[in-house]
């Protein structure tokens, strides 16, 4: 039940910094997917999440 709490966090924190992640670099990594389909805009942020992924263990471990 605690990691569930964790990944629904972690989804809205996201996606409400999701304006200014391109601002920063992320989203526009080798490895984050994006396409059209049927005139919407599909995106898959996989290595933007890698290492926002590997920050925060980063930061866990410091901790």
């Amino acid at each position: 039940m605690r990691w569930l709490l964790v990944l629904l966090l972690s989804f809205v924190v996201f996606n409400s910094l999701a304006a200014w992640l391109p601002r920063l670099g992320l989203g526009r990594l080798p490895g984050d997917l994006r396409w059209r389909w049927r005139g919407r805009e599909i995106h898959l942020p996989l290595a933007s999440s890698l290492v926002l992924s590997l920050l925060a263990a980063l930061i866990g471990y410091l901790i």
